[in-house]
């Protein structure tokens, strides 16, 4: 087991599995059920950086239907198996490169695959240190993870 640290003792995680699967899978014949592994990745914080404000799937989905921009900051090969509809996909390690792509004077989400993985943490992390304004990031920690099993839409 990994240790995690609280304000009082250590607690322990469910060591990593030799295979990770970061997304959660359908169960075959069995409609909102999904199969889940939680051994993958580090925990991430609620708040991924000072004056950027972390919204849930509420929030999420209002954004998407007023047609605010939404990103998804995990690589390709994340991005290939599925993504929210609407969001698109500027990996966390060329967001510096494609900064021209985002709009700077509209709030923008920016997602990965969960609490547990720092993909859009690591994009929040350079935009900010690239000047990007703190208020118009919106940082969804739920990611693919919640996302899916919510029994929310996916797009390929």
């Amino acid at each position: 087991m990994k240790p995690l640290t609280s304000h009082s003792a250590p607690l322990d995680r469910l060591p990593a599995r030799e295979h990770p699967q970061q997304l959660p899978k359908a169960i075959r014949d069995a409609p909102g059920l999904y199969r889940v592994d939680a051994t993958w990745g580090t925990i991430q914080s609620m708040q991924a950086a000072e004056g950027v404000r972390t919204v849930g799937e509420l929030d999420m989905v209002e954004h998407l239907r007023q047609g605010r921009p939404v990103v998804d900051a995990r690589t390709r090969e994340f991005n290939a198996q599925a993504t929210i509809p609407g969001a698109v996909n500027v990996p966390h390690p060329e967001v510096t490169d494609r900064l021209e792509e985002l709009d700077q004077s509209r709030s923008t989400i920016f997602f990965c695959n969960g609490p547990q993985c720092g993909q859009s943490r690591s994009a929040i992390d350079a935009l900010l240190e690239a000047g990007y304004p703190a208020e118009k990031i919106l940082y969804y920690r739920g990611g693919m993870h919640d996302w899916i099993t919510l029994g929310l839409p996916t797009a390929p």
